[in-house]
């Protein structure tokens, strides 16, 4: 099968270049990807796959029936959103929507979602099962998942691929990662309150300033000393809001950030062990304090048996020297471990650098490029992996 699929990925290789270029062109930011639903529903539609739109708002699900007996079912997933970044890249399609950009790679993984359905729709004789493709909106503010495991789409579900650009990675190549690859990713708030007085008269007043700065620096001392080194914690304070005027003493500052874990059992003590650190500091010098900890995406940590299957697939495909068990996993997050909730899964890293380039913008650059040909490695890594998913022993 490895053989059709990789005939069949040359021939369609054009086409998808075509698509890519098409929706880089027209990117459209969290839940509002309505021209780029319509689009991936077309496609689907023409491949003869049975087609559902808003899932999850503007999301789009196709189902490609195979001809044996299994009930097992296959998800893909893919995300359809780009991120509010003036693109800067020169491409000659370049972005046609101002300050809106496909920055974090996107298009290619519609891309390769749309592909893989293209050639297993013409090999689903050969499938023993069901393979449910879903293209999902709003991964960028870490809610489309949900959307869509709200309304269905991980329904009967016995296990999950998904797939993530990655620019430090040749193209062409594929990355892996056993357990944990993607952080979970908090939010922070933390509320000071002091007293306001004059600013030459610190003494009479409760400087919520200054008590914010202990705060921020005694939190980021405290990571070092009282959380285990190989289980890492990441906080960081982006915003900073108080103060009324130069001359007068804030009574009142909010601290926003952001708070990545690796594994579930610190995340689940950070909440306390931060008011803990708050409350001290503020007791100290008077002020009282308010934490507010929302919890966000959780880590992804991708299955054993499925990330074999992934990296036998590659193997396979290009051969060992194309493909990397990646030694580390990113602080980044990723809201594909949502489904995780609900089946095992696993994700893989496609190769996006160019070879020639002493540096390739990251993700999320107003000047990231892809390397276009990595996109026929997603697609039959992916589509061979989904073939040879009913040999595996995933449930």
């Amino acid at each position: 099968m490895l053989t059709d699929i990789k005939d069949l990925a040359t021939k369609l290789a054009p086409r998808l270049i075509e698509i890519r270029r098409h929706l880089h062109s027209h990117p459209e930011l969290s839940g509002q990807e309505y021209q780029t639903a319509a689009f991936v529903a077309g496609v689907l539609s023409s491949s003869g796959l049975h087609v559902q739109e808003g899932v999850g708002k503007t999301g789009v699900i196709g189902e490609l029936q195979g001809t044996g007996e299994s009930n097992r079912i296959l998800a893909i997933r893919t995300d359809m959103d780009a991120l509010p970044i003036q693109e800067r890249t020169g491409l000659d399609f370049t972005s046609r929507a101002s300050g809106v950009m496909h920055a974090c790679g996107h298009d290619v993984h519609t891309t390769v979602g749309l592909g893989t359905a293209m050639i297993l729709s013409q090999l689903a004789e050969e499938l023993p099962g069901k393979v449910r493709f879903l293209f999902q909106p709003a991964e960028e503010i870490a809610q489309g998942a949900s959307w869509m495991v709200k309304d269905g789409a991980m329904n009967d579900v016995t296990a999950i691929l998904g797939i993530h650009v990655f620019p430090s990675i040749p193209g062409g190549s594929v990355g892996l990662r056993y357990g944990a690859l993607t952080a979970a990713a908090d939010d922070l708030e933390i509320i000071i309150v002091g007293e306001s007085g004059h600013g030459a008269r610190p003494h009479e007043a409760v400087d919520a300033i200054w008590i914010a700065s202990q705060v921020i620096t005694t939190l980021q001392q405290a990571i070092s000393r009282t959380q285990n080194p190989l289980r890492p914690v990441v906080l960081s304070i982006g915003q900073i809001n108080g103060g009324r005027a130069p001359n007068v003493i804030a009574d009142k500052v909010e601290l926003k950030g952001t708070v990545r874990s690796l594994h579930p059992e610190t995340r689940a003590n950070l909440p306390a062990w931060i008011e803990t650190i708050v409350a001290n500091v503020c007791d100290s010098y008077g002020a009282k304090y308010e934490v507010n900890y929302r919890q966000g995406v959780p880590s992804v940590q991708n299955d054993y048996t499925l990330t074999q299957l992934l990296q036998s697939a590659a193997e396979e495909a290009w051969g060992c020297e194309r493909v990397q068990v990646l030694p580390e996993p990113s602080l980044g997050a990723e809201d594909f471990s949502v489904y995780l909730d609900y089946a095992p899964g696993s994700m893989f890293r496609l190769g996006v650098g160019f070879k020639e380039r002493p540096t390739n913008y990251p993700l999320h650059h107003p000047q990231f490029e892809v390397d276009e040909n990595a996109i026929i490695t997603g697609v039959v890594t992916m589509a061979y992996a989904a073939s040879k998913f009913w040999n595996t022993n995933a449930s």
